[in-house]
């Protein structure tokens, strides 16, 4: 498995223009909330006290991934992911043709703010050329975000020194 600082570090190859950061604050955080109203709903019951549905499985495996490459960012993580699955519960609970369209259109306006901030970039989106750009995403928001607070100094700068700066 890559480092936290390598697969920051590609990722945020892709992403060095102001603009583009910028788009991805709304994109992202869309796409994320989308996935978690529409595969809230798919579900199974193994047992009368467990319902386990993909929002869960891939929210747990995306937050022990998360939690492998740093502690603290993980733990950050775990909490957001978790208040997203909280937060789409009332999108969940709408009947079927309004709880899609909601999932669907979130999840197509995530990504016209995802592809107009490459748009400024003039780069593809990570994930093209690398799958676990997906999954880096959410942690790249929630790190540039933790940067602009001035946290994280140090990692911000091991990334700006292999991806260079943010312009």
């Amino acid at each position: 498995m890559k480092s936290l600082v390598s697969q920051l570090a590609n990722y945020a190859h892709y992403h060095r223009d102001k603009r583009n950061i910028c788009t991805h604050f709304i994109g992202i955080p869309l796409i994320v909330y989308a996935l978690a109203v529409l595969l809230s709903r798919p579900s199974f019951t193994p047992t009368p006290e467990l319902t386990v549905t993909p929002a869960v499985l891939i929210v747990a495996i995306s937050c022990v991934y998360y939690l492998f490459l740093s502690l603290s960012l993980g733990l950050v993580m775990t909490m957001l992911m978790a208040a997203a699955l909280v937060g789409a519960a009332p999108l969940v609970a709408l009947p079927w043709p309004q709880w899609l369209a909601w999932g669907v259109g979130l999840f197509l306006i995530g990504w016209v703010f995802q592809f107009i901030g490459h748009y400024f970039e003039g780069k593809k989106p990570a994930f093209l050329e690398d799958v676990t750009g997906l999954v880096i995403g959410p942690l790249f928001v929630v790190l540039e975000l933790l940067f602009m607070l001035g946290l994280y100094k140090n990692l911000k700068q091991e990334i700006e020194h292999i991806a260079g700066k943010v312009h």
